[in-house]
């Protein structure tokens, strides 16, 4: 997420699912809106929302198996919070609430059974692609969503920055075949729960209802059914999550079920964005508790994970998501920002209940130690902190790409340093690398549009350790810098009906054709060669400008990647790879297909990268 991206101010938000069918009296709601039997941990927390339900108290009829345990009344006299145990022995069914008091009602709650197709939640391996996109911008597949209306932007202007475009679920569904084309095994698209918010909502940071779907992309049973089309074609689904705030205009801030459930200073306060802060051991405890606390932005309510009714409240709400659903994974979006025992709760009880569920959380920090300290490592514990988040973006891996190359003859130590630093991490193949995203200017840009140093950069992505993202548009060549933000979220070229260029059905003219066909041969190159993605990695420190590492494997089988990052023609001295190269005795080129005859004596051309299938 963009530190003080003017799209950040009226940001959207995640994505949800089918509202309850339970019958109950107008004006109640109850969050989760159901929930399952069998689930491993028996305890739920429903919040009631009703106008003066706090002067009521709840019984529950009996139901087999399910007890209340406690109910909590709120400062607001609009909320109640009431206990359950639903133990192994309960059966799927509606439970009846009574609420007796000032509020008279009886609420039907239903308990579902659980899903147990094993395709579902398959998590990712170093073996997937993942195609990162805005779903706003990326193809509008029902012009019926394109105006909502009740929601505070209820027009479409393509042609304006901020506001909304009318890409939806059904735009990126129609489209799967060119994901597949391309070799991307996942999707990632940004949030796409509800976010009502009066400026940029097309962003999707600043959710406004935790249980839906934004209306504009589709309903939430639209979204179920998107995700197993995915599945049934063959592709993942990665959800895109926000555990640090939520949006001004959510209800629950709108109506507070108490002051404590959000961070507040007495004026506003924004975030220091320094997460140094926190396990700094000269640092002050001012400066922690305003990374911590403080707001990521004006329109952004930072909510008070530290409240046990708030943890549990997200909690429940994300393991919500994955049980209706089945999604694959899960991004998380400004991870260092949340209460740090908060996060240990949260990815305690992700793992716990789904075990195979992909997690990768984003820490946008400068040092590969700072990276690390947010991802399960070897660090010991820190203020208590001991991160147990399985992977994370690999923000120094992109840094390190973009160094390289943006320059004439770059600094390869960054990138060669950044892989040295995974003894960091328990286990650094689940990070994710990536180019660029929609918070930074597109990778194309800022390698000044050089086409070489382009197939550099993708072939170190594919061929590195990982699970490789791909920024939408990338393989086509879309450019622009993220100042402002808006120009790296332009619309993807064929969408839309009447685009004069269209994408998807016809082949880019010129380098950007030949780009996607680089991204592509590569890809699916690295689908059906196991070697790239599980394979073992070997990297030689880079000499004169020319940096060589190896993914090889116990069945004998070997590819060399080796990238002349220098504006001339150079000969290297193959010898020095014979830890990975004795045996061998040539190579194929795996893109151009060209014949490497001689592995002693390497001639490289000019901001030229190669990926070597070696042969003996």
């Amino acid at each position: 997420m963009p530190l003080l991206s003017p799209a950040a101010t009226g940001a959207a938000g995640p994505a949800a699912t089918p509202r309850a069918t339970a019958k109950a009296a107008p004006g109640v709601r109850i969050d989760p809106t159901y929930w399952w039997v069998g689930m491993k941990n028996p305890k739920l927390q429903l919040l009631v929302n009703a106008p003066g339900i706090a002067s009521s108290t709840a019984s529950l009829v009996a139901y087999p198996g399910v007890t209340l345990d406690s109910q909590q009344k709120l400062e607001s006299p609009n909320y109640l919070v009431v206990n359950l145990s639903i133990g192994p022995e309960a059966k799927p069914g509606q439970l009846k609430l009574n609420f007796k008091g000032g509020k008279n009602l009886t609420y039907s709650y239903e308990l579902r059974t659980r899903n147990t197709d094993p395709q579902r939640t398959q998590g990712l391996t170093q073996a997937d692609f993942i195609y990162m996109l805005m779903p706003d911008r990326f193809s509008n597949g029902d012009s019926k969503n394109d105006v909502v209306k009740g929601t505070r932007v209820n027009h479409i202007a393509r042609d304006s920055m901020y506001a909304r475009h009318g890409g939806d679920l059904k735009g990126i569904q129609n489209h799967f075949d060119y994901f597949k084309k391309l070799g991307a095994t996942a999707i990632w698209p940004t949030p796409i729960i509800e976010n009502d918010m009066p400026k940029a909502s097309y962003h999707g940071y600043a959710v406004t209802d935790c249980y839906k779907i934004d209306p504009r992309y589709g309903t939430n049973a639209e979204y179920q059914q998107f995700v197993k089309a995915a599945h049934a074609d063959g592709l993942k689904v990665v959800q895109d999550i926000v555990l640090n705030h939520w949006g001004s205009y959510h209800h629950l801030f709108l109506d507070k079920p108490a002051a404590d459930w959000f961070h507040a200073f007495p004026k506003f306060t924004r975030s220091n964005y320094n997460a140094f802060a926190l396990n700094d051991p000269y640092g002050s405890k001012r400066d922690y508790t305003l990374f911590n606390d403080g707001w990521f932005d004006t329109s952004m309510p930072d909510v008070n994970q530290g409240n046990p009714l708030v943890a549990t409240y997200i909690i429940q709400n994300f393991l919500w998501w994955v049980e209706a659903t089945g999604i694959d994974g899960y991004r998380i979006d400004t991870y260092p920002y949340s209460e740090p025992k908060f996060l240990m709760q949260f990815g305690q009880a992700t793992m716990e209940e789904y075990p195979k569920l992909a997690q990768f959380a984003e820490a946008w920090e400068g040092t590969e130690a700072e990276q690390a300290f947010f991802a399960q490592n070897i660090l010991p514990p820190v203020n208590g902190f001991k991160s147990n988040m399985p992977g994370l973006l690999d923000f120094q891996i992109c840094f390190a790409i973009s160094d390289a190359l943006k320059t004439e003859n770059g600094d390869l130590s960054k990138l060669y340093h950044a892989l040295q630093a995974d003894w960091l991490y328990v286990d650094a193949t689940r990070n994710v690398p990536f180019l660029d995203n929609h918070d930074m200017s597109r990778f194309y840009s800022v390698i000044g549009e050089d086409f070489n140093k382009f197939k550099t950069g993708i072939a170190w992505l594919l061929t590195l350790r990982g699970t490789p993202q791909l920024y939408y548009g990338t393989e086509v060549l879309m450019k622009n810098f993220s100042n402002p933000d808006g120009k790296v979220r332009e619309d993807f070229p064929g969408g839309w009906a009447g685009d004069k260029t269209n994408y998807f059905t016809t082949r880019p003219s010129g380098q950007a054709g030949e780009a996607f066909d680089y991204v592509s041969k590569l890809a699916n190159y690295r689908k059906t060669h196991p070697v790239l993605s599980s394979g073992k990695l070997m990297q030689f420190i880079p000499q004169d400008g020319v940096y060589t590492y190896f993914r090889y494997n116990d069945a004998g089988e070997c590819v060399m990647i080796i990238a002349n990052n220098t504006k001339d023609e150079k000969k290297v001295d193959g010898t020095r790879f014979a830890e990975r190269t004795d045996g061998f005795s040539s190579g194929v080129e795996v893109v151009s297909g060209a014949t490497i005859s001689d592995l002693k004596t390497l001639t490289v051309p000019a901001h030229t990268a190669w990926v070597v299938e070696l042969r003996k």
